[in-house]
Order: C-alpha cells, then sequence, then structure tokens
C-alpha cells in the first residue's frame, strides 16, 4: 500500500479554493460596486495605444514593431538573470571548496551582460522608442484620415 493519503494533498486543495474564491470575490466586487456609464469610447477595443480605426489589414507604424521586439529582449534578460541568480550561491561554495573563482568570474560576466542592456535601454530611449505623447497620437490621427480616405477612393472605384 502507498504511505500518502488524500489528506496529504488538502493544502493543495486549499489553495486552489482560495485562489478561486479571491477570483470570483474581485469579479463579484466590480460589478457591485464599479461605475456603470457606457460611453463609446470605453466601449471601443483598446490597440496598445493607437486609436482603433480601420480594418485588420492596415499598416502599422514600425513603432509598434520597435516596442514588441526590445520587450522580447528584455524578457529574454530575465530568462538569463534567473538561473544565475539561483545558481551563484553555489558558484561562491565551489569557489571557497576549489579556489578556482567560479562566482567572480560569473558575478563579473553578469554585470557586462546587464550594462550592456543598459546601453542599449539608454539608445532607445534616446531614439524616443518609448515616447507615446502627443506626437504619436497626431500621427495616429493622420493614418487613421489617410486610410479612411483611401478606403472610400477604392469604394467609389469598385461602384463606378
Amino acid at each position: 500500500m502507498s504511505e500518502y493519503s488524500l489528506m496529504d494533498y488538502a493544502p493543495i486543495g486549499i489553495m486552489f479554493l482560495v485562489a478561486m474564491g479571491f477570483a470570483v470575490s474581485q469579479l463579484l466586487v466590480t460589478q457591485l460596486i464599479g461605475p456603470r456609464k457606457r460611453t463609446a469610447t470605453k466601449l471601443m477595443p483598446y490597440e496598445c495605444g493607437k486609436d482603433p480605426v480601420g480594418g485588420a489589414r492596415d499598416r502599422f507604424s514600425i513603432k509598434f514593431y520597435t516596442v514588441a521586439v526590445i520587450f522580447l529582449l528584455f524578457d529574454i534578460e530575465v530568462l538569463f538573470m534567473i538561473p544565475f541568480a539561483v545558481a551563484f550561491k553555489t558558484l561562491i561554495a565551489q569557489e571557497q571548496i576549489s579556489g578556482i573563482a567560479y562566482g567572480t568570474i560569473a558575478l563579473i560576466e553578469i554585470l557586462v551582460f546587464i550594462g550592456t542592456l543598459i546601453v542599449g535601454y539608454i539608445y532607445v530611449w534616446r531614439k524616443g522608442t518609448f515616447d507615446w505623447g502627443i506626437q504619436a497620437r497626431v500621427e495616429a490621427r493622420a493614418e487613421a484620415k489617410l486610410a479612411a480616405k483611401q478606403k472610400r477612393a477604392s469604394e467609389m472605384k469598385m461602384a463606378a
């Protein structure tokens, strides 16, 4: 027979019940006490900083793609830093046992890695990739007007 009983899994079940209870309670509370003003703007889909006008096949500014690539790069940075953080204590212990500077070398390597990322971040920041101010909205509106004109022109062509 097994030495485990069903009660060994009770803490996991309780954790899932608490998590589900929290999620349901948050949904209920927002429905009960949240504001109910439904305007056309609030019901419009949100498209990550760009006013949702035009079709799904319209061209987007290159800024959206550069921000996506930058997000991926910094996301991968975290993927490299987590294993380092987990293994660093072991590397320091190994350094004291063997006398070879495993921990010191690893620390220098991760500092160079972080330094390279910071230089890249500053470069992208100076280039204005993260600037989503009034200029971006003006560009988006101009693109929407141009797309609407092109759509009307193509509809008139098809009607003729």
